[in-house]
């Protein structure tokens, strides 16, 4: 967590932090042009965001995007949060709350962790209903072959759609697909009402992907974006707080054995 609070501690950088708060996913020449920086200090500052896991980067052609992570903000709150008094626990709540709500003014929801396992393991995890099951509650249909169907089985429903498909599979490196339909019996099961569902089965299909990055010495960097979101989708809304804590679940159960207990 050192790493975490140095990067916060210099004013430039809490101001890079500002100003992807305001707009996230910007390139550095938005994030240049939007501050009295030149652009070898944004850069600077950026690799040490970056390396605490504070920002993450997504290409999107030649331009790389820089995105708010909260994932070391609900590292601190999930298993150091003792150790802190009451002020500075305040504090990083307020802190892990802004981070999290930050990338409701994007598209993308974008979100890094680091696990200490195996990619190999780490696929294993997103895809063997062994582990989906313990940490989602869910499990998988599907043999995970580029263009194969994918049914989602929850809670005694099973949701099937011509569009549930994989869009990409390259284990243990990168898998992606397209998100599951939202069915009565889906709504059902979740005790959503007829009328969020009806909101929701109003909006178009999105994805999400799973970068798997080996950085050796038994660790791993896992990358989740979800995007394809309508303006003011509900479904965004939902995943937004749904993918922190799920995350944070499967990390625990690969390097523990257990999964965090479901919220009460």
């Amino acid at each position: 967590m050192d790493e975490v609070f140095k990067a916060l501690a210099d004013g430039s950088r809490r101001r890079l932090l500002d100003s992807l708060n305001a707009r996230n996913g910007q390139s550095l020449r938005e994030l240049c042009a939007g501050l009295d920086m030149t652009r070898q200090s944004v850069s600077k500052h950026l690799a040490v965001l970056e390396a605490a896991g504070l920002v993450t980067t997504v290409r999107r052609g030649r331009e790389k995007l820089h995105h708010l992570n909260a994932e070391p903000i609900n590292a601190i709150a999930e298993r150091w949060i003792s150790r802190y008094d009451r002020e500075r626990v305040h504090a990083l709540a307020d802190l892990k709350h802004a981070l999290e709500e930050t990338a409701m003014d994007s598209n993308a929801f974008v979100y890094t962790t680091h696990i200490r396992a195996t990619p190999e393991k780490v696929w294993q995890g997103l895809t063997d209903p062994a582990f989906t099951r313990r940490y989602w509650g869910l499990e998988f249909g599907t043999d995970w072959a580029t263009g194969s169907p994918v049914v989602w089985r929850e809670r005694g429903a099973e949701t099937a759609h011509p569009e549930q498909v994989v869009l990409e599979s390259d284990p243990p490196r990168r898998l992606s697909y397209t998100w599951h339909t939202f069915t009565p019996q889906w709504a059902a099961a979740n005790g959503i009402d007829d009328e969020t569902l009806a909101g929701l089965s109003a909006e178009r299909r999105s994805k999400v992907a799973f970068d798997i990055e080996d950085l050796g010495g038994g660790s791993v960097k896992l990358t989740v974006v979800h995007d394809g979101f309508e303006p003011g989708s509900t479904v965004r809304e939902m995943i937004q707080h749904g993918w922190p804590a799920l995350l944070s679940s499967l990390k625990t159960l690969l390097e523990t054995g257990e999964a965090l207990p479901e919220p009460r």
